[in-house]
């Protein structure tokens, strides 16, 4: 059994599909399907069931496969000792960004990171928390950036940088609200976004000092948000580098929230506990910190580099 085999059963197992997998290790269909082969009969095992539809681990063969990634990763740790070695910061790096996060974010940091660390070949996919969680715990994550608070065994969270919500307020309604206070919009809709807890959790907590019944209104994105309290009336909360990507008009429009409310989301990156890659986990935050504002920034990040 060699490690190159351990990686070709990973591959089959991620793709479920032999062409595919094929493609990815940069060889030919049946030369992955006769190195399998050929891996079952040294083993007396069969690691996949496969028909002409699927291809799937069998009841040992999920437990080999388990092991096999386990294997491939502490193999990549002494390359990856020695490049941590080096005063340089190279090799490749696979980044997960949460899809609430990724607008404001990616532009830049694929700018930034791109000129301040050209030897590193960056890879970055927008996954919700749990396929990011996956990633990290498999080792095709290396490092995850989603909203803070997410607890889970063996994975390490640091806090990254913390913005504002602001109040996107309908133009029928700014005129009378120099100001933005919650009570006074007793009676208006609220517009939040679907399955962004945090934007959620900002909504709900004008509610929690009134007890009138409200009507919740999710949509898919902020962008639509602000368009159905155009086209509506109400209100709706935006982050803060959202701002940016109003019209001169749609600024008029937008208050800081007044009063003791939640009105932040934090974000975090986050990184298995035996990660070991700390030049390129501060190449990561140096990179972020070049553009986002030093005010939203977790203090500890500013302070020093990272150390693991």
């Amino acid at each position: 059994m060699t490690l190159q085999q351990l990686r070709y059963i990973i591959a089959i197992d991620r793709f479920r599909n032999f062409a595919r997998a094929a493609e990815e290790l940069e060889i030919t269909q049946p030369t992955l399907s006769n190195l399998l082969q050929k891996l079952e009969n040294e083993l007396d095992v069969r690691i996949f069931d496969r028909t002409n539809k699927s291809v799937t681990p069998t009841a040992i063969g999920e437990k080999i496969i388990r092991q096999a990634k386990i294997a491939v990763n502490e193999c990549e740790r002494i390359s990856e000792l020695i490049t941590e070695e080096k005063d340089t910061v190279s090799g490749t790096l696979n980044l997960s960004v949460g899809p609430t996060i990724a607008p404001y974010i990616l532009p830049e940091l694929i700018k930034a990171y791109t000129q301040m660390f050209p030897q590193v070949e960056l890879s970055i996919a927008e996954m919700k928390y749990d396929a990011m969680l996956n990633g990290l715990k498999t080792g095709t994550i290396d490092i995850g950036m989603a909203i803070s608070g997410y607890q889970q065994d063996g994975i390490f969270e640091i806090p990254l940088y913390t913005e504002p919500f602001w109040v996107y307020i309908a133009e029928s309604c700014w005129r009378k609200l120099p100001v933005f206070k919650p009570e006074n919009l007793e009676h208006q809709q609220m517009w939040i976004m679907k399955e962004s807890q945090c934007l959620r959790d900002s909504a709900f907590s004008f509610c929690k000092a009134r007890n009138i019944g409200k009507r919740i209104y999710e949509a898919g994105s902020i962008e639509t948000l602000i368009r159905i309290v155009d086209a509506n009336g109400g209100f709706t909360i935006i982050p803060q580098m959202h701002l940016r990507f109003l019209t001169e008009q749609q600024r008029r429009n937008v208050r800081r929230i007044d009063g003791d409310y939640l009105s932040q989301r934090r974000v975090s990156l986050y990184i298995r506990h035996d990660f070991i890659r700390q030049r390129m986990l501060n190449s990561i935050i140096k990179a972020i910190t070049a553009f986002l504002p030093a005010e939203m920034i977790s203090p500890g990040i500013t302070k020093r580099e990272i150390r693991l």
